[in-house]
């Protein structure tokens, strides 16, 4: 028995009933020789912190653009906490944590420079829209590793193409997750964001606590500790309550987080300090993406084109770059070069 197959082994003696086995997963479309060491969810985790997509986030905008803070977080240090929070309710609730970690890391490797300001813009300008969600499959099954993707698992790829809410319903019914663990990421991705753009708007001055409904902090708490310690114990307690059948919140926390989750988009998301370079970002991908579409081959000067249609392509050169690239692109296209004389030699 190698080291694999006993990690599989030792998955069905300590994982709840209900959890996902790495040794049933349905697999990849490409067929793979078993690593001996790892499991086939622990290769999927590896292959996305490898990958190019997961190492430009570093430089893609959570809530704020390009922030001269170090404390302001990314869209990297976003999914690390989304992992951090999504672990520990699968390990407590005895679920398959390396298949929390991958979705974890792998849910937002679609979103673009610039974050919601950039998706909105190639959503509007691009025939087919963009939604990152769908974007992030895109990424592991066609355009990483030089066009082959990443062959991840089923399991991986369906709780990456489903985590997402928007401003939709906290708990749907209608999307069918097929793993408590894409459910639990599911969760836990609100969970971050609601706690940590809170934490950078007061960080910020954007917002004082004062402006925050006094309900609400009694409620989450007055620290960031407080507020992940809440969501996830109710998480936790409410799931083993309704017998494992969903990953479910008590009515009262989806509620607050509602009402949190409104106050974000009144107070913080939609702030006019924001808004204004939020516009300034949509207005360099809308040129960006202007450009590449009538010059096809400049768009072969700085992307290794593959074999897609001339709109998807660009698509995926724009979408993939991290915001201070895409300032420096827009600046080379757009911006005006002094002039100088050359100098002869006699």
């Amino acid at each position: 028995m190698n080291i694999r197959e006993k990690i599989e082994t030792k998955e069905k003696q300590i994982l709840c009933e209900f959890a996902s086995l790495s040794s049933n997963s349905k697999g990849r479309v490409k067929r793979e020789k078993k690593c001996l060491l790892r499991t086939d969810f622990q290769r999927d985790r590896d292959r996305i912190i490898h990958s190019k997509s997961f190492r430009r986030l570093k430089d893609k905008t959570q809530v704020f653009l390009a922030p001269y803070g170090d404390h302001f977080r990314t869209r990297l240090t976003h999914v690390l906490e989304v992992s951090q929070i999504a672990r520990t309710i699968s390990r407590s609730l005895s679920l398959n944590e390396d298949l929390t970690e991958a979705i974890s890391l792998g849910h937002d490797l679609g979103h673009t420079p610039f974050g919601h300001a950039g998706e909105q813009a190639l959503n509007d300008i691009h025939k087919g829209g963009f939604k990152h969600y769908m974007h992030s499959l895109r990424i592991v099954e066609f355009l990483e590793n030089n066009g082959s993707g990443l062959n991840l698992t089923f399991e991986v790829k369906d709780g990456i193409s489903k985590h997402s809410k928007g401003r939709g319903p906290i708990i749907n019914s209608r999307i069918k997750i097929a793993t408590l663990e894409g459910q639990v990421v599911r969760l836990s991705d609100i969970f971050a964001y609601f706690t940590h753009d809170l934490d950078d708007a007061l960080r910020a001055s954007l917002i004082k606590e004062s402006d925050v409904p006094l309900k609400l902090l009694k409620f989450f708490g007055t620290s960031h500790s407080e507020r992940i310690s809440k969501v996830v114990t109710d998480t936790i307690n409410e799931t083993i309550k309704n017998n494992y059948k969903k990953v479910v919140i008590s009515n009262t926390m989806e509620k607050n987080l509602n009402r949190m989750r409104d106050f974000l988009f009144q107070k913080v998301y939609f702030h006019k300090k924001l808004k204004h370079n939020f516009d300034k970002a949509k207005g360099i991908l809308t040129d960006l993406y202007k450009f590449f579409i009538e010059n096809p081959k400049k768009l072969g000067e700085f992307y290794s084109i593959k074999n897609y249609e001339h709109s998807l392509n660009v698509l995926d050169f724009i979408a993939g770059m991290t915001d201070e690239f895409a300032m420096e692109i827009h600046k080379t296209l757009y911006m005006p070069k002094k002039w100088s004389l050359k100098s002869f030699d006699d």
